[in-house]
């Protein structure tokens, strides 16, 4: 399981003294730790009658709900990179930009322009889209074939231009 990967790597990192890969690491298991909480919350408020073990059970996230934490850390690192650059902190937006590549490693390879375009014109077609005010119905076929493999942003972008 993917925790149970990016849990080996962080002793790893502490092990080879990469404290930085360590710290992204510690970030991202206390965030995974956070989002099985929110997940046993919900579970435990549906059903109350539920024993403890059972909680626990239903609480772990999927292989795919981590992979959904790790690209929302990805967009958040990227996001602020872009604020340091325009804020006139390189350094600090390199910093975020490190971390974004760490945290990359444990998601599935991105898909490239022509490939998510494709899939787009597909989305498209499958859809009936004639023009831009069908995008949202576009978009509802693609997202779950890229996410995880394409930035929403990106995947927008594209779609916008396919449309116009």
């Amino acid at each position: 399981m993917l925790k149970e990967k990016i849990q080996e790597d962080l002793k790893s990192a502490l092990k080879g003294g990469e404290q930085e890969k360590a710290g992204v690491l510690r970030m991202l298991l206390s965030s995974l730790q956070n989002r099985e909480l929110e997940k046993r919350q919900r579970f435990a408020k549906e059903h109350a009658d539920a024993k403890p073990e059972d909680l626990q059970e239903k609480s772990r996230l999927t292989d795919e709900e981590i992979q959904n934490a790790v690209a929302f850390e990805v967009k958040k690192r990227k996001e602020a990179q872009e604020a340091f650059l325009k804020g006139g902190r390189p350094e600090l937006a390199e910093q975020e930009g490190r971390e974004a590549v760490i945290l990359q490693a444990y998601l599935p390879e991105q898909l490239s322009e022509e490939e998510v375009r494709s899939l787009a014109a597909l989305a498209i077609k499958e859809a009936g889209a004639a023009g831009p005010k069908d995008i949202g119905n576009v978009l509802r076929i693609l997202m779950p074939k890229v996410r995880g493999k394409a930035e929403g942003a990106e995947v927008s972008r594209i779609v916008k231009d396919l449309l116009s």
